[in-house]
């Protein structure tokens, strides 16, 4: 029998939160995490597709060692998306229905803030992922994205940037950048915006976007003269990045990073390599984490690893295909892996370069051990939270800060 349908005991301070609204740093002790019940290493894979090479699912159970305690800080959070750092240390999280919020390190200290343009808060849409211009202790910018209705009743996912305010309440001088086009009206116009928003080395922008889900429009993943189902890199005004990504190829948006993504709603620089690293809902099953490189196809919707939702195969069953690229790792059944951080602190020493996922169907945050760009070692921790985490940062008091659909905050630091 593995060792993964064993419990796994984790070395927590489990919170107990006893009312509603408020901030509260109410702990106990001595939980054992157990896997949760729909956990791909408790249940047959979706499908008996073969990996491409050993250790590309299912890899061998860790378990932290360091005692870590976590602990729900606020409570009040209206369906948080986004989390990002601020200079100063705080927590800016933006919240689904047009909102955003300034958070200090231990929730007793909330700003809210307004100024945001209209969003399309149905399905998956809404004021999604923020992050703070590199030069924000001097130029207060901001940047973020959000689902756009358009004249004809389409969406589309619109990058924004603005200022915000001294007094920290509102953003001004707001400004659409970028807007990931063609606008979809179709049966999946809400779904499937990816939207995460990353700064690479030189303050330029990654942007992942959706697919948007419909059969019909999904196979514009593979098109390139549309920004559905791409890893976007533009400046901070919109204009492309021009890496000549795409060389070889005709009508080619030149912002156009990498495509074959499906809902890559993780996106996250690797501090140690400067990779960019990207992790995406398969459909049922084949979850993905993804090294994104300039040009690179990565199959979807032709090569997958899961199957339609009504339990047929996707297009002709082909998970690997000359010219598109393998997933690093991948779950069958999903886990429905959202904002994605690797742990760059001393804090946690045996953290130090793993890469964390929170998990919404999963109910759990992964920790995945790298080594050599490979996945080595994975852990399921707080799936007895019963919670969908949303995202995640290493704040710069090294621990892990994580918001939930249910509007809470956890703090999740060494004990």
């Amino acid at each position: 029998m593995s060792s993964r349908l064993k419990l796994l005991t984790v070395a927590t301070v489990l919170y107990v939160f006893a009312g509603c609204g408020g901030n509260s740093t109410s702990q106990s002790n001595n939980t054992v995490d157990s896997l949760p019940a729909n956990s791909p290493e408790t249940k047959p894979p979706v499908a008996d597709y073969k990996p491409a090479f050993p250790g590309q699912t299912r890899a061998p159970e860790v378990k932290t060692q360091t005692p870590i305690s976590i602990t729900v800080i606020d409570t009040t959070l209206r369906h948080p998306w986004g989390i990002c750092n601020l200079p100063d240390g705080r927590l800016l999280i933006t919240e689904k229905f047009g909102t955003a919020r300034i958070e200090s390190l231990d929730g007793k200290s909330v700003k809210k803030i307004t100024g945001f343009p209209k969003v399309i808060p149905n399905g998956q849409g809404g004021l999604l992922d923020i992050n703070a211009d590199p030069n924000f202790a001097t130029n207060r910018t901001i940047y973020f994205d959000y689902s756009e209705l358009q004249p004809d009743s389409s969406a589309v996912l619109a990058v924004a940037k603005a200022t915000l305010s001294k007094d920290e309440t509102k953003i001004e001088n707001v400004k659409v950048i970028y807007r990931a086009t063609p606008a979809y009206k179709g049966l999946g116009r809400y779904l499937q915006y990816g939207s995460r928003i990353v700064f690479d080395k030189d303050g330029n922008l990654f942007v992942s976007t959706g697919e948007r889900s419909d059969d019909s429009v999904r196979v514009q993943a593979q098109w390139l003269s549309s920004s559905l189902g791409k890893i976007i890199h533009i400046t901070t005004d919109g204009k492309p990045v021009h890496d000549a990504s795409f060389p070889d190829s005709t009508n080619v948006k030149p912002e156009i990073y990498a495509s074959g993504l499906r809902s890559p709603e993780g996106l996250v620089m690797n501090p140690q390599t400067g990779e960019l690293w990207e992790a995406e809902f398969g459909p049922k099953g084949g979850d993905e984490v993804n090294i994104i490189h300039a040009g690179k196809n990565y199959g979807w919707p032709v090569i997958t690893y899961g199957i339609e939702y009504r339990g047929v195969p996707v297009g002709d069953s082909i998970q690997q295909k000359a010219g598109m690229e393998q997933p690093i790792y991948y779950w069958s059944p999903s886990v429905s892996p959202s904002g994605i951080e690797f742990y760059n602190s001393d804090t946690i020493p045996e953290w130090k370069g793993n890469l964390f996922l929170g998990c919404l169907s999963g109910s759990h945050i992964d920790r995945l051990v790298i080594k050599d760009n490979k996945v080595v070692g994975e852990e399921w921790l707080f799936g007895d939270k019963g919670e969908r985490f949303r995202a995640l940062r290493t704040a710069k008091n090294g621990a892990l800060y994580a918001i939930t659909d249910a509007g809470k905050l956890y703090k999740i630091a060494k004990q």
